[in-house]
């Protein structure tokens, strides 16, 4: 009873507080004489007096029996008043669009505090903040929790509009609702630097069942290492990391991945199957049409890469009464022939094993990168690539890259102790000290360069998707994957014309079906991949001035007008134009500021350069 009365005098509060600065917006004595002409899509009317520019952006509604079209002023100019339509109230809710255009005899007013409500939404208590009406005295505008965060949204902005703080806000607005508490929320931020550390690392203070964690590529840094186990990486996951540029190579890394499955248990059997490799390319070799000094030099590169107790370059190949190490069975005669040919080829058919059927499906297991490094150069003597000049090259294209990994400090984020399931990893993701869960998760990938941070974050974006397409109930885990710097990220890769697809683009299209989400947060959308983009269905447009931009965004968003464009032209440093499914129209929205603030302003340089000068 106590708290059914505590809502009814917010809601009371609210009204009084709305009516009262409608009231002011009124006294303006502000007077739409008459409708001159009705266009399309807006209506030119006649106003009675000098009309300053706080008009521009109000709105109206045109209003005759009981039909009610909102309008918005456009533009002012000669004592007439350009209004565009935006839709219809029935009753007290607002639906977009028009049916019919309003008669040239409707009456036009300013709106209501109750129409004002219905479009910014305060009287839902289950809503959450998203900011202030700058136009209507910093009216309290709210959100749908559901239009909000169960689809796509993008947030763009140059440098300095206020677009990370605005995001800061956001997600603080989430974690301070009066009424219910977002728990079992799941937000995964991916960025180059640790700047919303500040902003999220004290949720603990709003509720004490909140948890922040922050994992980073700093491995000086003191915080939790990112980390990647090896055996939960796809085919594609490792296309992206080894940064594939052709599609042959893409068998190359399944033969790797079944390889690694196999060794890893580095028993009797496993051996016996890297013997045959070994002995099979060294036959493949001995017979090709090459000469022999060419012909040793690729059986050393052979036994060099990979080599087993029995098959190696010192080991002793037993002759009749004598014994050579395998490296002198290679010597070169006068006549150009090895002197040993025949007790080679003796030798190293006994390895050779074409009865046995090799399982080589890929079975995750526990494995280290320098199991991944063997498996990959056994990967290359087989399958004859090395006597194919194409394929080889690409191959080792592959195991560059894997070696620069394997002996960087890039190694260590796949550096795990013991094998852990899909489940477990993401469990490891969310769960922080004495099992409790966090609601944020930050991702620092700072000293890495691009490509990399761009494969890492394709990865965790796959892993996600995949766990939340398999949970035994569509959606009951609903995650957020905000990408800071998105154009980063989510670019027109050539994966989509060696795997068939992009993991952003499929999330952007079935992602919300399974309860996986993106924010895309940028200051160069014309960067961003057009399919995602286009499967966005909320905005938070900055303010934004490269001519290429506005062009992009205007072409590619869906229902913007060249009004809205216009509108964030001119926005001070943290307002935005919110459109989309979580507003009934489009609104210039104040963001307040977050508190605690992200670490994102620029560098102090009087602080830092200047020194007080006192002359004599």
């Amino acid at each position: 009873m106590r708290t059914t009365l505590k809502n009814y005098l917010k809601v009371i509060y609210f009204l009084i507080f709305i009516w009262y600065n409608l009231l002011r917006i009124e006294r303006r004595a502000i007077m739409f004489k008459e409708i001159i002409a009705i266009s399309k899509n807006y209506a030119i009317v006649k106003i009675d007096n000098v009309i300053t520019d706080d008009l521009l952006n109000l709105n109206v509604v045109f209003e005759e029996n009981n039909k009610k079209i909102l309008g918005e002023v456009e533009e002012i100019m000669n004592g007439e008043a350009k209004i565009s339509f935006l839709g219809e109230f029935h009753g007290n809710k607002f639906y977009d669009g028009i049916i019919r255009k309003p008669s040239i005899n409707s009456k036009i007013r300013i709106i209501n505090a109750e129409e004002l409500a219905e479009l910014t939404g305060y009287n839902d208590n289950t809503a959450m903040m998203l900011g202030l009406s700058p136009l209507y005295n910093d009216s309290p505008i709210k959100i749908n929790i559901d239009d909000m965060w169960s689809n796509h949204s993008a947030i763009f902005g140059n440098t300095g509009s206020g677009k990370t703080y605005g995001v800061a806000r956001l997600v603080q607005n989430l974690f301070t609702m009066p009424n219910y508490i977002p728990f079992n929320s799941i937000i995964f931020i991916f960025n180059n630097t640790d700047e919303y550390d500040s902003a999220f690392s004290s949720i603990s203070s709003y509720n004490y069942n909140f948890n922040y964690k922050m994992f980073s590529t700093d491995t000086d840094k003191g915080v939790n290492i990112l980390k990647l186990p090896l055996w939960l990486l796809s085919v594609d996951d490792y296309a992206n990391i080894l940064d594939v540029t052709d599609y042959s190579q893409i068998m190359i890394i399944e033969k790797m991945l079944a390889y690694v499955s196999l060794f890893a248990k580095n028993d009797e059997k496993s051996n016996r199957y890297k013997n045959h490799l070994i002995a099979s390319a060294i036959v493949s070799v001995m017979y090709s049409n090459q000469v022999s000094a060419r012909i040793r030099d690729q059986i050393f590169s052979i036994l060099t890469d990979c080599h087993t107790p029995e098959l190696n370059l010192d080991v002793e190949v037993p002759g009749v009464g004598y014994t050579r190490t395998f490296r002198k069975c290679f010597e070169i005669d006068s006549q150009g022939q090895f002197v040993e040919r025949i007790l080679i080829t003796e030798y190293i058919k006994k390895f050779i094993d074409n009865e046995t059927k090799w399982n080589e499906d890929y079975v995750p297991t526990f494995f280290t990168i320098d199991d991944l490094e063997v498996a990959l150069n056994f990967t290359l003597i087989s399958e004859g690539l090395l006597l194919n000049e194409k394929s080889y090259a690409e191959a080792t294209a592959l195991k560059v890259k894997l070696h620069t990994i394997a002996n960087s400090s890039m190694r260590k984020y796949f550096e795990c102790d013991k094998f852990i399931t899909v489940n477990e990893f993401i469990s490891d993701l969310i769960l922080v000290g004495n099992n409790k869960r966090a609601q944020i998760i930050n991702f620092v990938l700072e000293n890495i360069d691009d490509r990399f941070a761009k494969a890492l974050v394709k990865v965790y974006a796959r892993i996600i998707f995949n766990f939340a397409k398999k949970l035994p109930t569509r959606g009951s885990m609903p995650m957020h994957l905000m990408l800071e710097e998105a154009h980063r990220y989510v670019q027109k890769d050539n994966d989509i014309n060696i795997l068939g697809y992009n993991i952003f683009e499929r999330i952007a299209k079935e992602g919300r079906k399974f309860g996986i989400c993106l924010d895309l947060i940028t200051q160069r959308p014309t960067e961003l991949s057009e399919t995602v983009l286009s499967q966005c269905s909320n905005f938070l447009i900055f303010k934004i001035n490269h001519p290429s931009d506005l062009e992009y965004i205007e072409k590619m968003v869906p229902n913007i007008s060249s009004d809205v464009i216009e509108k964030q032209k001119s926005l001070q440093s943290g307002t935005c134009v919110a459109f989309g499914k979580m507003m009934k129209i489009p609104l210039i929205v104040k963001m307040q500021l977050p508190n605690p603030e992200p670490q994102s302003t620029n560098a102090k340089i009087f602080d830092k350069w200047m020194i007080q000068w006192k002359s004599n």
